[in-house]
């Protein structure tokens, strides 16, 4: 309801494009929040050398993968999305919480990544995996098909975050949770200044504005944040 309130009560979200009338949010999210170009290289990646960057020690969300992924509070026989899922670091590990009678959804923009995800959870015997080659614009998920929603160092690459996020909000079951990982922007230098678009309580805004509420913010990490959220509003929102 917090987000609703704030939505009512705030004419325009400066510097972005989740709230105002109407007219305004739709011009400002026909034009992409994001330069596309940061997504370029994971259109055709080699996919060796990313799984040596994505899963290596000293990447934080590698270091405390376990940690994240039982702060998810995820459980046996729940239908997971891991959305922006790369080489599937988190995928395989989601895949063998649910168990057998569980799903995980490895969703992302290129089917290099997706191809080789699904080749991984073969060879580790894991039968409740399933590859989506998704957009920038949505998911690529069925209404109401999801309990838990996770998204890792992804939130800061989506062109088109209302959008995304909206087709989360419908792909997610009554009171689903949403949980979102991303580099901490406020008090850094360098790299991320320019890499990340927006900071913690912005992003919290936004997903909120679009029918969250935010219900956890844990101090997991130094370099990340970790968010979650429960869906609150009907299945015909946004």
């Amino acid at each position: 309801m917090k987000g609703f309130l704030r939505l009512l009560l705030v004419p325009l979200f400066i510097g972005g494009a989740f709230a105002g009338p109407s007219g305004v949010v739709a011009e400002q999210e026909a034009q992409p929040q994001v330069d596309p170009s940061i997504n370029a290289r994971y259109q055709e990646p080699d996919f060796d050398s990313w799984v040596r960057i994505f899963e290596s020690p000293g990447r934080e969300v590698y270091d405390k993968r376990e940690a994240i992924v039982q702060a998810t509070g995820v459980k046996a026989g729940q239908t997971v999305a891991d959305i922006g899922a790369g080489t599937g670091l988190f995928t395989l590990i989601f895949a063998e919480e649910v168990g057998p009678n569980g799903r995980v959804y490895a969703v992302d923009i290129s089917r290099s990544f997706i191809r080789n995800i699904e080749r991984r959870a073969l060879e580790r015997g894991f039968g409740n995996v399933e590859g989506i080659v998704n957009d920038q614009r949505s998911v690529k998920l069925a209404g109401q098909t999801v309990d838990v929603a996770f998204i890792s160092d992804t939130y800061h690459h989506f062109e088109y975050p209302r959008e995304i996020v909206s087709s989360v909000h419908r792909a997610l079951r009554p009171d689903g949770t949403l949980v979102v990982i991303d580099f901490r922007k406020q008090g850094v230098d360098g790299w991320v200044q320019g890499h990340v678009r927006a900071t913690k309580s912005t992003v919290a805004e936004e997903i909120e504005s679009l029918g969250f509420e935010l219900v956890e913010d844990r101090d997991l990490m130094e370099k990340n944040y970790f968010l979650r959220f429960r869906k609150v509003a009907g299945p015909d929102y946004p």
